[in-house]
């Protein structure tokens, strides 16, 4: 047994940007983890860096309560890790692999229910059920599928497609059928999006021809914006009839001081008679047995790729978090535990 354990948490809420004084790291004494009958002790071991944990950091309505300052249940993270130590009730064995909302810490005492057990099949890794088998596949899936409604042979655009969910979307897109143009932040990510993943096009957007090449595509059927901002307002007015845009996220104003600026070119929505829809991947959890099933399938006769951005050390998870906003990272953020 350690002595002491480490944890962070929020310190202050950022206005804009996440900096050194967002986070402030704790060491917290081991003998102060109860475990309750119901409970198990969980020896955190990898932790996801998403998006939305930006938006967990404001102090707003949403489909989750904000992380308050100092809360003792640490930083937010959904992450993998075994069983230290169980309550009297509790089924799961000591050294279990789970996952779970573990949160920024190298232990954590969580209910049994709100653990998943994992068994790792053959041709699949711990770290998929981060990433193609975790909540960035889960979300690709059911939005692109179930608000999306891709069809064969249709165009779908991707925003943020060097990304987890971006990248697991174009391959989605691509396995049923569509023609796939990916929008990514640097020359490297589309030459890995055209080459390793086969989207039909990549397009740099910090590229001086960017709308000239978006223009190019012609009209889409479905945009899959993980950015929101100017790029979901340019897609908005290059749509087909009955387009359908998924609303996933939207980096672009993650970090914004106040409103984010609004768009301009809704009016196509009309005249298209499109629709523009936004979901969260929680109110699909009945389902993603389903999901899981046909990205595994994917992903061990390798028609499905995955790539990770790693990071070691739970100390450099807030330092790593900002990568997500400044497209500093291709593939799943994820943090190793050294």
């Amino acid at each position: 047994m350690p002595s002491h354990y480490t944890r962070i948490v929020l310190n202050e809420r950022p206005p804009g940007d996440i900096d050194p004084k967002t986070f402030r790291s704790e060491k917290v004494s081991f003998s102060e983890l109860k475990v309750k009958d119901d409970q198990v002790l969980v020896q955190v071991t990898w932790l996801s860096l998403d998006p939305a944990m930006r938006g967990w950091l404001r102090d707003e309505r949403s489909y989750l309560p904000p992380v308050q300052i100092g809360e003792a249940q640490t930083m937010r993270a959904g992450g993998l890790g075994v069983i230290f130590d169980k309550g009297k009730n509790v089924k799961l064995k000591i050294g279990q692999l789970v996952s779970g909302t573990f949160g920024w810490t190298e232990y954590a005492i969580v209910r049994e229910k709100d653990t998943e057990s994992i068994d790792v099949p053959q041709g699949l890794l711990d770290i998929d059920y981060l990433n193609n088998l975790g909540m960035a596949g889960l979300t690709a899936y059911f939005g692109l599928k179930d608000i999306g409604q891709i069809k064969a042979g249709e165009t779908l655009v991707v925003s943020g497609a060097a990304g987890a969910v971006g990248s697991m979307v174009c391959q989605l897109g691509l396995r049923a059928g569509a023609k796939v143009y990916a929008i990514a932040g640097s020359q490297d990510k589309c030459e890995w999006l055209e080459k390793e993943i086969g989207v039909t096009k990549a397009i740099n957007y910090r590229s001086p021809s960017f709308r000239k090449d978006f223009k190019d595509i012609g009209y889409l059927d479905v945009y899959f914006d993980n950015v929101g901002g100017d790029i979901l307002d340019m897609c908005l007015s290059r749509l087909n009839r009955n387009a359908r845009i998924v609303l996933c996220g939207a980096i672009s104003a993650y970090n914004s001081v106040g409103k984010p600026k609004g768009i301009q070119n809704y009016l196509t929505l009309i005249s298209q008679r499109a629709k523009i829809q936004g979901f969260i991947v929680f109110d699909y959890a009945q389902r993603y047995p389903e999901a899981i099933a046909e990205m595994s399938r994917g992903l061990r006769d390798g028609t499905i790729k995955r790539k990770f951005h790693i990071i070691e050390g739970l100390k450099n998870a807030p330092s790593a978090l900002p990568l997500l906003f400044s497209g500093g990272n291709t593939g799943k953020l994820q943090v190793i535990y050294v």
